[in-house]
């Protein structure tokens, strides 16, 4: 059996670390197994489905590397399947259509809350015979006894009984077919073995299976992954800070990063923190999944950001770091080339925002400068000092970082002092303020040019 997956988000908002997770999940038992993983926008929600949220799904996936097989397939672009089969189940006896009222549903149900009975339809219309003209809904005639069963993959028997589920709405008033009808059709058709989803989706679980029975279909292995909780222990949401995927780009984390993290919330290879994604591959399984919720921790989350800020190739974090200077309107071309720069800067960054913050004054002829750091540092008796430096590094036949550093050295020899009294004054000088990479490579990733004009404004 060839393991089919399937992410299928619901475009009415933009992919949040919750819906990546799941996502990373289906990706990794799909690889895995050498299986299929599919992309499907469920966008049947047509007053709250947004194009704006699909493009921000297909750019979360998309950053984050988690390429589909196929798709992305469009719920709204399969209407008259869902209509064929919603026909098929009316002409078979296992679905009907229901003309009650909106006011009598109402009182039936504030009935039922007053009596503390569960809320459910009545089934009123369930063996009516007749088919007025007017406004109906169509239901799937649910058993009225018996239990649904199924081995969910992370928890275990999950049991229901048949009685508590009511006959489900498959098609509204206007014929737009609902959510659970659509996930099964598409699910059948596209031969999904595997369902990985939110716990948010139990409930819906045995009603699906019941769908699938009736239209003579195998339902597919569930697997029900617990939520994310913020540090409150309540579930995750915009009051935590960011949950949204591309908010995390904006904040400066390396996709490898965000998905190393994610893959460890809720689940765990021994005692291992640090993933590639060919080890993620490796090692996944579902059932090692963690029954219970995760907590989201933040500090986390940097410490494994700096891990592959100063781990990963250069280059690679180099073309992150890019698209952080664009945003900040900072040209790179008038500068250091970005490879130097992230070697430069690696140790000095828990993100790339902060490392593109940082690194502004080796690309803008402006510096600003830190008051403090001016008046602490930049005194008159250290002026001379910076003079020297000035003439030593103008006499440079190369300029490179040993050469740099040998001026250093001498002029501090020369004026009997400290290395470090020197080279504090200099960084202060040339980039604004006291912290920098090591001076040697500052005064080389920013040039000559640059350099001496800097020692004279402050001279």
């Amino acid at each position: 059996m060839t393991v089919i997956t399937r992410f299928a988000p619901s475009p009415t908002g933009y992919l949040h670390v919750g819906g990546a997770r799941t996502a990373l999940y289906c990706w990794l038992y799909s690889r895995k197994t050498k299986g299929t993983f599919i992309l499907r926008i469920e966008d049947t929600d047509l007053e709250r489905s947004t194009q704006e949220s699909v493009q921000a799904i297909l750019d979360g996936m998309a950053w984050l590397n988690l390429s589909h097989d196929e798709g992305p397939y469009y719920q709204t672009q399969r209407f008259d399947r869902y209509k064929e089969v919603i026909d098929q189940l009316v002409q078979e006896g296992k679905a009907y259509r229901c003309y009650c009222s909106k006011e009598r549903l109402e009182n039936m149900r504030n009935e039922q809350v007053e009596k503390k009975e569960k809320p459910r339809y009545d089934g009123f219309c369930r063996e009516r015979t007749d088919q007025p003209e007017g406004n109906h809904v169509i239901r799937f005639k649910n058993p009225l006894d018996g239990v649904v069963e199924f081995e969910d993959l992370i928890r275990g028997k999950l049991s229901f009984a048949n009685q508590e589920l009511d006959d489900l709405i498959i098609a509204r008033t206007d014929g737009t077919p609902t959510y659970n009808f659509t996930v099964v059709v598409d699910d059948w058709d596209m031969h999904i073995t595997h369902v990985i989803r939110g716990d948010d989706h139990i409930n819906n679980t045995p009603r699906q299976i019941n769908i699938l029975r009736a239209l003579g279909a195998t339902p597919p292995s569930y697997a029900h992954v617990p939520m994310i909780l913020g540090s409150d222990g309540k579930r995750l949401s915009k009051r935590h800070g960011a949950v949204s995927v591309m908010q995390y780009r904006e904040d400066g984390f390396l996709p490898e990063a965000l998905l190393n993290y994610l893959v460890r919330l809720g689940w765990s290879h021994g005692d291992q923190e640090i993933f590639s994604m060919e080890e993620m591959i490796e090692y996944f399984e579902i059932h090692d999944i963690n029954n219970s919720p995760a907590a989201f921790n933040t500090e986390k989350l940097l410490w494994l950001n700096q891990h592959y800020i100063k781990n990963s190739d250069p280059a690679h974090v180099a073309k992150e770091l890019a698209w952080h200077m664009q945003q900040l309107k900072i040209d790179t071309t008038q500068g250091p080339p970005l490879v130097e720069m992230v070697k430069a800067q690696a140790e000095r960054a828990k993100t790339l925002r902060e490392m593109a913050e940082k690194s502004r004054y080796f690309y803008e002829e402006e510096v600003t400068y830190n008051p403090d750091a001016v008046n602490k540092h930049i005194t008159s008796d250290v002026k001379p000092v910076l003079v020297e430096i000035r003439t030593a590094l103008t006499g440079l036949s190369d300029w490179n970082k040993d050469a740099i550093h040998q001026v250093i050295i001498d002029t501090s020899e020369k004026m009997d002092m400290k290395m470090g009294k020197v080279a504090q004054p200099i960084r202060v000088a040339v980039t604004g303020d006291t912290i920098s990479p090591a001076i040697d490579i500052t005064l080389f990733l920013l040039g000559r040019e640059r350099v001496l004009k800097r020692l004279d404004a402050v001279g």
